[in-house]
């Protein structure tokens, strides 16, 4: 009998052969095994130690997380009706296994047990942190609730899980359902004939007339950044920023899924104990208070805020030169460009044509090859599309340390932005071992007119960010499955190795290795170049006003929401612009209504994680800095001391043992310009 793809664990993934049909034999064979396992451990009689309780909890964990990945992976980026209804069934039972298990007294009892024996003195760290975790998830699964509180707080995990995957789909097909024909050629006066090219090309794939454009970055960008037409412009922002409202399709209206998602994360930090839901997101967090968050944003936005009044000043007085009297939100991304190019003489399209795809790639490896001592080579293995590509990493004695997929470009059914995920993690147990693989996804425009795809330089430092995370996944030592990579690890310290490798993307050494001329093969010239760090800064203060505007916006939600006070998202956010933004969108801006971070995403009362772990990385990459910016010492210290170490210790820890001290906000400032 063919084993079910979803369930082969003999090789890398089966992509080519997985479908939707495959997905609920999987799940449901994989849950009953779980659950005929825990049934067996509470039953059992012997004391519980590590190799007959822990053990083989996480052996299954593993099991669920690697067939479970790959659906949900595939359900991102090859999104289709038939994958989707089988992806939100099983998502159900899922959910149900995991707040079960979570809140299982008498699992908890045993974990409890094995820390309260003489045994656990005996065990490893890593082993003692992983007892200590779970009892901490226990705690947050509602363990210790009475049977009442027990299945209303299920109840909540399992409507939670199904309102954020309806969030994420309301924004996908929002994004989807709009289009714009344009059927002049004049109307698209302003934007790169590349950009050009592809709308005619996918009007003519729509079997239309003219000129097509999206909501898909790609397409969106361009026209925002480059389009002399203020109008279409316009009818794009509004298109854009009322995604999933009821100002656009109230079919895909995410206002209401808002206001339960808030009165659901409130009511189960409540059954817990937590006075709001920040207080229970914090637990597993570096920060211990919405306090100290808040404080820390505020002294952010505060050194940040004379800047940005500078940027914007300089923004309204250089738009009254393009005729643009009253600068608008549509007006931002095209204005800031022109005044780019005034300052600093050249625009982003321009040196856009020295980013081609494969010298990127061989200037991103040739960075983590030589501060890592590593090899990267191309591989084969089945994929989800024919754009996706396969990599190895070895070590310097040609042995295979982990693996990872590149899915590159934007196209229709892929969910928008950029991101990491596990598709296999590092573990060696009674089970067997294996090496991480990790998904390594974006959203860049794809090759064209027999060109290579092209890269803005903001995609290369979106590469080099996400390529951050896959090395905190890939380069872990940690044999134990729950803190190996980038598990275990806290929420605010997951951002510090892909806002660490961004910094490469402003170094010259680095830079010229990755360019050349899409027609005539050159390098970027130095003088293109230092042009390039003379604008690095450029609008450095609005844009780290931006982020903290964000970052407050998710904070204090989910700080001040309670059933008494049942905040409107937008006046919060108004009343957020009030006190420190000098951009005010429209009134109509409905920006809450496709934050999916927050909502459909991990970082409910964790978006500020961004502008924490971007302080760590600063000043971790100032130690580069200091000794020499492709420095293979600094390299191995980063390497040895936080990528390898995943969730086997506090983050400040290995920031700690790494830097020789506690981090400070001096670096950022200084790479930002605003010092």
């Amino acid at each position: 009998m063919m084993i079910n793809p979803v369930l082969h664990r003999d090789s890398l993934p089966l992509f080519d052969q997985i479908k939707p049909e495959h997905i609920s034999p999987a799940i449901e064979s994989i849950l009953k095994e779980a659950n005929s396992l825990i049934h067996s451990l509470k039953e059992m009689k012997a004391p519980a130690s590590w190799d007959n309780f822990v053990e083989p909890i996480e052996i299954i964990s593993e099991k669920i997380s690697r067939a479970w990945g790959q659906i949900e992976h595939l359900n991102a980026v090859v999104n289709s009706d038939h994958l989707r209804k089988a992806y939100n069934d099983n998502l159900i039972k899922l959910t149900e296994f995991y707040t079960n298990l979570s809140q299982d007294e008498s699992l908890y009892k045993k974990y409890q047990s094995l820390k309260d024996s003489e045994v656990f003195k005996s065990l490893t760290s890593s082993q003692k942190r992983i007892i200590d975790n779970v009892l901490r998830e226990f705690r947050l699964g509602g363990a210790e609730l009475n049977e009442t509180d027990k299945k209303r707080f299920k109840v909540i995990q399992e409507k939670l899980a199904k309102l954020s995957t309806q969030f994420e789909e309301n924004i996908l097909d929002a994004t989807n359902e709009f289009s714009i024909f344009v059927n002049h050629l004049e109307e698209l006066a302003g934007i790169p004939e590349e950009n050009i090219k592809k709308a005619l090309a996918e009007a003519k794939e729509d079997k239309k007339e003219g000129y097509k454009f999206t909501l898909h970055f790609p397409s969106y960008l361009p026209v925002m950044q480059y389009a002399d037409n203020r109008a279409l412009r316009e009818k794009l922002y509004h298109a854009y920023a009322t995604r999933a409202s009821e100002l656009a399709s109230p079919k895909f209206d995410n206002t209401n899924l808002i206001e339960e998602i808030l009165a659901l994360r409130f009511e189960s930090s409540q059954l817990l104990g937590f006075k709001h839901f920040t207080e229970m997101s914090l637990v597993t967090k570096m920060a211990k208070s919405s306090e100290e968050v808040i404080t820390f944003l505020m002294n952010l936005a505060n050194k940040a805020k004379p800047f940005a009044l500078k940027d914007m000043d300089e923004l309204k007085s250089f738009a009254k030169t393009l005729k643009i009297e009253t600068l608008e939100a549509w007006d931002i991304a095209y204005v800031s460009e022109k005044l780019r190019q005034a300052k600093y003489s050249f625009s982003e399209n321009e040196v856009k044509q020295y980013f081609p795809e494969h010298r990127v790639l061989k200037g991103l490896f040739k960075v983590v090859e030589t501060i890592f001592n590593l090899k990267i080579v191309k591989s084969d293995a089945p994929t989800w599309h024919k754009d996706v590509s396969f990599y190895s990493i070895k070590n310097e004695n040609d042995e295979l340390i982990g693996q990872f997929y590149f899915d590159l470009y934007a196209r229709n059914h892929k969910r928008g932005g950029a991101w990491m995920d596990e598709a296999i993690s590092r573990y060696k147990n009674a089970l067997g071992s294996s090496h991480p693989v990790a998904f390594l996804t974006c959203n860049f425009s794809s090759p064209s007119d027999n060109k290579p795809a092209l890269f803005s330089h903001d995609d290369v430092i979106t590469l080099f960010h996400e390529f951050g995370h896959g090395l905190h996944h890939m380069l872990t030592k940690v044999d134990d499955y729950s803190i190996s990579g980038i598990k275990g690890v806290e929420w605010d310290a997951v951002e510090l190795p892909s806002q660490f490798m961004e910094n490469f993307c402003w170094e010259w050494d680095v830079v010229k290795h990755m360019t050349e001329h899409v027609d005539n093969k050159n390098t970027l010239p130095k003088s293109l170049f230092d042009k390039m760090i003379e604008a690095k800064n450029f609008q450095s203060g609005m844009q780290t006003l931006r982020q903290i505007e964000f970052s407050l916006f998710d904070i204090r939600l989910h700080t001040e929401y309670s059933d008494q006070n049942k905040i409107n998202p937008l006046k919060l956010l108004e009343t957020i612009r009030d006190e420190i933004a000098v951009v005010r969108p429209p009134s109509w801006n409905r920006f809450p209504n496709s934050f999916s971070h927050i909502f459909a995403g991990g970082y409910a009362a964790g978006y500020y994680s961004y502008k924490w772990a971007e302080v760590l990385a600063s000043d971790a990459f100032s130690l580069f800095e200091e000794e020499g910016i492709l420095s293979s010492h600094a390299g191995q210290k980063f390497k040895n001391e936080v990528l390898s170490k995943g969730g086997s210790r506090p983050a400040m820890e290995s920031f700690v043992a790494f830097r020789g001290r506690e981090p400070t906000v001096d670096a950022l400032l200084r790479h930002s310009g605003m010092t």
